[in-house]
């Protein structure tokens, strides 16, 4: 069972630049510059937007089809079961999702860059609610990057992405919405 282990910042408009410039004077590698996402959560049977979420996210004319099962815990640093698969044809699989009971429940759109730093990938995420940063590897290696990047003071946000599209989104149709336009 694989185990995603991350630990999320709260950024603001102004640490943007330092970080970039801390992440080149590291020798991050860039891995993507920015990616537009779109992620659907689904909500039926045995889910719960706050710890057990089915998601498909398109991206860049690709699916990804994720399920996540969070770990209740009071450390900034999170530990999540993530099991993921490419699928050909986001369309359908969510029709068949629907057919068995699961309706999308939230939506939320991100712009995403990637670094490879050391042991940990690093993304920035601007969400329309917020910018944020993930530390994602092994905890020693979360916190060896931290130092890096100068984030020990930096706030941790402890809410995943769904919750935070719970409470800054709009509902339409019945739907949460976190969308740019």
């Amino acid at each position: 069972m694989p185990i995603e282990t991350e630990k999320k910042y709260r950024l603001t408009r102004g640490l943007i630049e330092p970080l970039r410039l801390r992440l080149k004077e590291a020798c991050a590698e860039v891995v993507r510059e920015e990616e537009f996402e779109e992620n659907t959560i689904y909500t039926g049977p045995g889910l719960d937007p706050r710890s057990r979420v089915l998601r498909l996210r398109r991206v860049n004319g690709r699916a990804l089809f994720t399920f996540k099962e969070r770990d209740p815990s009071p450390s900034a640093v999170k530990r999540q079961r993530e099991e993921e698969t490419e699928v050909s044809d986001a369309g359908a699989l969510a029709a068949i999702l629907e057919a068995l009971g699961y309706r999308a429940a939230l939506v939320y759109e991100k712009r995403r860059a990637t670094w490879r730093l050391n042991d940990t990938e690093v993304v920035m995420d601007e969400l329309p609610f917020g910018l944020f940063l993930e530390i994602e590897g092994e905890e020693s290696a979360i916190l060896e990057a931290e130092k890096l990047l100068d984030l020990e003071d930096a706030e941790a946000e402890h809410a995943p992405y769904p919750e935070l599209t719970l409470r800054h989104g709009t509902t339409k149709d019945g739907v949460c919405e976190a969308r740019f336009y």
